[in-house]
């Protein structure tokens, strides 16, 4: 989400290398989990995470207001944006396990296409026809990478797609908090429920008893807890410290630069995607797959700049 500082002068380029940078950092945690999930569960690894980043988000709500801005007339609203945050990074870990990165990346950045299109129902947004035109292009590039009813059709496909409108529909809800809650509050809290839907999970699936190894999909979420070796137990608690140092640099970016101009620099995941997909797994998009990105990537960034110029006018 973006914090509600406003950005300082002469300093968007600094602003637009924090975000690089955070993008980055994320891209690490994801390359992560995808060489955690054929041997380890999603909610074992969530709990992990979870329980590292407490003490650096702290830190962070400390010096971003104090701890008593966790406690305010939004904590209800803040925990239900958690539980809807849960849900799209839930859909696309899975997706992660048996998708290439580039894939489930580029399927994930539909976010932009379903945020434009709730900011109409729930904000009363004004959206023009060059933007709806965008809007169509974009889920046609989807289509292109989902192929449903193909040969290669994987129902995993539709998996950071539904992360892409859950995420959409809590960044709706944080363009609301944001007025109210700092941006350290709300990752708290969305930390603090993916510690306890990760526990819930844990203490419904920890036996292995629904174990599935069918599909990558589903054998990460229903495998069974894993005794860690010494180096995969540092894999996962450093996902937590990931998420803090990434939460802290996109944050610091949004805080000094204007948002419209570095948020189209977060498309730089997909590099970061396809460089882990070829390095660890000989993953190379094929030309569809090149289609299909190029096609919701422009979308994307074409709604930013509409909106971007939208806002001065």
């Amino acid at each position: 989400m973006t914090p509600t500082i406003q950005p300082l002068p002469g300093q968007t380029a600094k602003g637009i290398a924090l975000l690089v940078a955070g993008v980055a950092v994320f891209s690490v945690q994801d390359m992560i989990l995808k060489l955690l999930s054929g041997a380890y569960p999603l909610h074992q690894a969530m709990v992990l995470r979870s329980l590292t980043a407490i003490p650096f988000l702290l830190l962070l709500v400390h010096r971003d207001g104090g701890l008593n801005r966790l406690f305010t007339p939004g904590t209800r609203a803040m925990i239900g944006r958690g539980l809807v945050m849960f849900a799209a990074y839930t859909a696309y870990y899975l997706a992660l396990a048996a998708l290439p990165m580039a894939t489930t990346v580029a399927l994930y950045f539909s976010a932009p296409l379903f945020i434009t299109i709730l900011s109409v129902f729930f904000l009363s947004e004004k959206v023009g026809p060059r933007r709806w035109l965008a809007l169509l292009a974009g889920f046609a590039g989807v289509l292109i990478m989902v192929r449903p009813g193909g040969d290669l059709f994987d129902w995993a496909a539709l998996l950071p797609v539904l992360s892409g409108l859950a995420y959409a529909i809590s960044m709706i809800s944080a363009r609301r908090l944001g007025q109210t809650e700092t941006a350290a509050a709300l990752a708290f809290w969305g930390n603090a429920v993916f510690l306890a839907a990760a526990l819930a999970l844990s203490a419904l699936l920890g036996t292995g008893h629904y174990a599935d190894e069918a599909h990558p999909s589903l054998a990460f979420l229903l495998r069974g807890w894993v005794m860690p070796t010494p180096f995969d137990l540092m894999l996962m608690m450093s996902c937590g410290v990931i998420a803090a140092l990434g939460l802290t640099l996109l944050t610091q970016a949004y805080r000094i630069s204007e948002a419209s101009v570095v948020t189209p620099f977060e498309y730089t995941g997909l590099l970061w995607s396809v460089i882990y997909g070829w390095i660890f797994w000989r993953q190379w998009p094929g030309p569809l797959d090149w289609l299909g990105i190029a096609v919701i990537v422009g979308a994307g960034l074409f709604i930013l700049w509409r909106e971007a110029a939208t806002t001065r006018q």
